[in-house]
């Protein structure tokens, strides 16, 4: 496993986690998931870190799950990579934030429901494709999505499945600001260094209110959802869906019922 695809570093109490593989556009391997896990696994014991930022390169933040990775290791059972690395920023004590340029696609998207402030550039792009590609949505996104903006709204993001802007990601209250790209990381960064300006005890407490009731939920939905997600993935669906993306053509779902 490359270290170098997930590059950490702690300053003035902030733990900045950066997805560096822009070669595949930060494409999320069960080795850089395990990696996740790892780093976000320690955060709340450690008392040099108050606070978390998650960003990707300057021009993309997560372009979802390495389709070929996941072909070759399908995630089987509930510790998979992916699923530890889900349980664990959802449970992740500290605050965290997310600074959002470019393509945040599939899981890209559906983690910052699990983090407490996210900021996105003016050129960033979210899409929710799971239905696109013959799988169904992931990370607790059932639960939480129609809470955050109303079924109407969810229904519509998730079963057209059609790519959205960072207006309308704000506009859904998905997101807390949109920016101009030059200037997401430095203003996400300096949310970051406040919050870990704040008394922590109290930040920590406030956290967990606001989670309490929702929590329990969430990881009954992350592993619901998740034996549909793996029981899809090895479909007929999936497989003429994953298929035509690599050939690079359109899918042909005529066939099915």
């Amino acid at each position: 496993m490359s270290t170098d695809h997930i590059l950490t570093s702690v300053e003035d109490h902030v733990l900045t986690i950066r997805l560096n593989r822009p070669e595949k556009k930060n494409a999320l391997t069960q080795a850089m998931y395990t990696r996740l896990a790892e780093v976000l696994g320690g955060v709340d014991a450690d008392k040099n870190v108050r606070a978390v930022l998650i960003a990707g390169t300057d021009d993309c933040f997560c372009s979802g799950n390495d389709l070929q990775d996941f072909l070759k290791l399908p995630p089987a059972g509930p510790d998979a990579p992916v699923l530890r690395f889900m349980r664990t920023l959802a449970g992740v004590g500290k605050p965290v934030v997310a600074a959002i340029n470019g393509p945040a696609v599939g899981v890209g998207t559906t983690l910052l429901f699990h983090v407490d402030l996210a900021y996105a550039g003016e050129s960033a792009r979210f899409h929710l494709p799971f239905v696109n590609i013959g799988i169904c949505p992931e990370y607790a996104s059932s639960l939480l999505l129609p809470r955050m903006i109303g079924h109407v709204q969810a229904a519509e993001l998730v079963m057209l499945a059609e790519p959205f802007t960072a207006a309308r990601a704000l506009d859904a209250r998905l997101i807390n600001a949109v920016l101009p790209d030059a200037e997401v990381f430095a203003h996400a960064r300096a949310k970051a260094l406040r919050l870990a300006q704040q008394p922590p005890g109290a930040l920590r407490t406030t956290k967990m209110l606001l989670k309490r009731w929702t929590d329990p939920r969430v990881d009954e939905a992350i592993g619901f959802e998740a034996e549909h997600f793996m029981a899809m993935l090895q479909g007929a669906e999936a497989r003429e869906a994953l298929t035509a993306f690599l050939h690079k053509r359109k899918p042909d779902f005529s066939a099915f019922c």
